[in-house]
Parts: C-alpha cells; sequence; structure tokens
C-alpha cells in the first residue's frame, strides 16, 4: 500500500470512498534490553533526547504501521482513513504499540463536467 493512501484524515482528497472494510489494525510488544536500559540511563545523565529509546519507539510505530497496511491489504483495500497509534505500558519495561485506521476501497473523483 502507498503511504500517500494512509491519512489521519476522515477523506482522502481527491478520492472518493467506494467500499468500507472495517477497522484494521497492527500491534507489535517491544522490550527493552538489559544493555538498552543501561545505555538509556547513562544517556539520561546528560539530559536531551534518549536515542536508543527513540529508536526503539520508531521501530516498534513502523511495524505497528507495517502491519496495519498489510491487514488493510488482505481485506482488498486500498488506502486507510483515520489512522492513529496507541501505545500502552503492559508491564515495567514492556510496551504495546497499537496502529488502526478504517481500511477502505477508494477511487478518483471524476472532474465534474
Amino acid at each position: 500500500m502507498q503511504h500517500s493512501m494512509v491519512t489521519t484524515t476522515l477523506t482522502l482528497p481527491g478520492f472518493r470512498v467506494v467500499r468500507s472494510h472495517g477497522v484494521v489494525r497492527g500491534i507489535t510488544v517491544r522490550s527493552r534490553s538489559i544493555i538498552g536500559n543501561f545505555l538509556g540511563g547513562i544517556q539520561s545523565l546528560f539530559g536531551g533526547n534518549i536515542t536508543i529509546y527513540t529508536e526503539l519507539c520508531e521501530q516498534a510505530r513502523t511495524e505497528a504501521y507495517e502491519l496495519m497496511c498489510r491487514h488493510a491489504q488482505e481485506h482488498g483495500a486500498n488506502a486507510i482513513l483515520s489512522m492513529r497509534y496507541d501505545a500502552t505500558e503492559l508491564m515495567a519495561g514492556l510496551t504495546e504499540v497499537l496502529c488502526y485506521g478504517t481500511a477502505v476501497t477508494v477511487e478518483p473523483e471524476t472532474p465534474q463536467g
């Protein structure tokens, strides 16, 4: 699925929805390693962006996003509307990242004419 066909909005400009396939989701659960916690702890002593955790979060979001897109394609969709992320700490050091949206089939709007 093209990334340009995934949006956080309710519509996709230039396209009209011809079919809704329902909610699709991608979910991943990530944990921080002992080494990651150690390096993150050292970085936190100096303040600022803790890059090891930033990278972990970005990897989790990317994985959840890709799983959501795959789920939408399995349902025959070519676009996703109202895409959102959610994250929940399941226990200390264990986080669930969920990416979800409404899978739809869209086609280009025809010019009035």
